[in-house]
């Protein structure tokens, strides 16, 4: 069986962010989604569990960071190509998210991001293919 990995992020108003990752082409599993909690699907293996901050107060004893003044992860999804990461910063800017950096080219590698409205960063890379030895 492979490894999944689910990431979960507070959010401070559910219906908004569903919409703000609608609008960047994501989809929802409603097998976990109630008014507190959905599910988003980035792949077969990623999912970002989107919690209201109530919710996510239930699964951890510490303060909640405020991801618009701290930053408590950064979280970094690869693309198919250069254009597609531009093209997804677009739409995230486009649905309310706002950029906080210019696109980095370090020849083999490309990358751009976004924040998101609640301010969580989500960094988006595009790799040239053999960049990365798999051995």
């Amino acid at each position: 069986m492979s490894t999944k990995i689910f990431v979960n992020l507070p959010v401070k108003n559910l219906d908004q962010a569903i919409e703000f990752f609608t609008q960047l082409g994501y989809e929802f599993n409603a097998q976990f989604t109630d008014e507190t909690a959905t599910c988003m699907i980035v792949s077969d293996y990623i999912f970002v569990m989107l919690l209201t901050e109530a919710k996510f107060q239930t699964f951890t004893p510490k303060a909640i960071c405020d991801a618009t003044k701290s930053t408590e992860v950064l979280i970094c999804l690869s693309c198919e190509s250069r254009a597609d990461v531009d093209d997804m910063v677009r739409m995230a800017v486009s649905a309310g998210g706002t950029t906080y950096n210019e696109p980095q080219d370090h020849g083999f590698m490309y990358a751009h991001g976004f924040q998101d409205l609640d301010g969580h960063i989500w960094e988006l890379i595009y790799m040239e293919p053999g960049a990365i030895n798999q051995n």
